[in-house]
């Protein structure tokens, strides 16, 4: 195995990649008593479109998220019973270009290792169980269609994206997942859940040797095939439209402003501009910058605002906002303040405290396994050492935030999305 140190993390890892293609990293935490497995596919809710062994596919959105659900199922019985009656707390997660399968436990974690990784990796799904389960997401679907929260979000990529999966719902539709067979999901599964396409994160005070010889005994010998994505036609740099408006059961206006960044690149380029964006968000609007200092006492926002920049495979984008009275009020202000920012810079003291603290809270977030393994993994994925980012942090400099800056936010790209009160609760 490979031993990578971080000296100025404190951090060990181990990393063997197996004979078929799947990545093990493994990061030794002594003395701990909990333990943490994260096993991951590069597969997401955005994974509609692929050609495989020649063949194109077309899914039906939420075809990944319905996958998921569904891999719990075994021949004998469910997964998640098995790992909870080895005093294991699992779950799993889907997002728009990773899905996730997890556990922490402080006992029998071994035993509970080799439960995940099968369990991942040998489907077993009937028409009949897929039938029941379109019931069951079928209600999920309508919960989250009836939370502001969420439909503010998915509302402003509907805005922001002209092309790109992004703006498609990961849950996707009650009609959508209608049309989800036994075959979609063993042909998704075909595709995307071989050992190739994955990566498994361990953290905890564990042998590594046993981790990489356990998934050697229980995952397939072969990488399997590799699907080639189609995520649409080239994605333009403006915003699709400015603006969306939905009414909704809520007392006070909900907004979200979104501002569409450049796609970053792979490896240490898309963490270095994950680093630039969190850094120009909070220089934008953070709460400890005078913008938001300014709204807040004319009361255009409350502590429920937030600011953050998020980034997939293709798309990249700053969204602000929380509950708000004048959306367009709040988009014009960070318009002007990104418009200032692009012609004056950030101040440098305020620059460099905005990156120790930035800085600090990376580093205090290696105290979670579960973030430390779901970062690893989806800096793997993006080709970049997550670890690594001690390194990048020092090489950003305020002039990238400015850049970046004049390059992102602006009004050809930006759009504004906001769920108002329906006129009963107006009145």
């Amino acid at each position: 195995m490979e031993k990578r140190v971080y000296a100025h993390l404190g951090e060990t890892l181990w990393l063997e990649r197996l004979e078929n293609g799947l990545p093990v990293y493994v990061i030794p935490k002594p003395g701990f008593q909990k333990k943490y497995a994260f096993f991951a596919t590069n597969y997401g809710g955005m994974d509609l479109k692929f050609r495989l062994d020649g063949v194109a596919h077309q899914t039906p959105a939420g075809v990944a998220h319905f996958l998921e659900h569904k891999m719990f199922d075994t021949k004998d019985g469910n997964a998640l019973q098995t790992l909870a009656a080895n005093a294991a707390s699992p779950n799993a997660f889907t997002s728009w270009d990773i899905t996730g399968y997890y556990f922490e436990s402080t006992e029998g974690f071994y035993e509970n290792l080799k439960v995940l990784l099968s369990f991942v990796s040998q489907p077993w799904f009937t028409q009949e169980s897929v039938d029941k389960e379109q019931g069951i997401i079928g209600q999920e679907i309508q919960m989250i269609e009836d939370d502001p929260e969420w439909m503010v979000l998915q509302n402003l990529l509907s805005a922001l994206y002209v092309n790109h999966p992004i703006k498609i719902s990961v849950a996707g539709s009650r009609a959508s997942i209608a049309e989800i067979t036994a075959d979609t999901l063993y042909a998704c599964h075909r595709a995307f859940y071989h050992p190739g396409n994955m990566v498994l994160c361990v953290c905890g005070d564990v042998d590594p040797e046993a981790v990489v010889s356990i998934a050697r005994q229980v995952l397939p010998a072969g990488a399997g095939p590799k699907a080639e994505r189609d995520h649409g036609p080239a994605e333009p740099a403006e915003a699709a439209k400015g603006e969306t408006e939905q009414a909704m059961a809520v007392s006070i206006p909900i907004c979200q402003i979104g501002f569409k960044a450049d796609p970053a690149a792979g490896g240490e380029g898309h963490l270095r501009q994950e680093i630039v964006g969190g850094l120009l968000g909070e220089a934008l609007c953070g709460t400890s910058s005078p913008l938001y200092a300014r709204l807040y006492r004319e009361g255009l926002v409350n502590k429920s605002f937030s600011i953050s920049y998020l980034a997939y495979t293709g798309c990249a984008f700053l969204c602000a906002g929380g509950e708000c009275r004048d959306g367009r009020a709040l988009r014009d202000a960070l318009l002007a303040e990104g418009a200032r920012i692009a012609r004056e810079g950030v101040d440098e003291a305020f620059f460099q405290r905005l990156k120790k603290a930035s800085y600090g809270s990376l580093v205090r977030a290696l105290n979670s396994f579960e973030a430390l393994c779901v970062a690893q993994a989806q800096g793997h994925f993006t080709g970049a050492d997550y670890l690594t980012f001690p390194e990048v942090f020092q090489s950003v400099t305020a002039a990238d935030l400015q850049a970046a800056a004049k390059a992102w936010i602006i009004p050809e790209r930006t759009a504004l999305s906001v769920i108002c009160p329906k006129e009963e609760e107006r009145a």
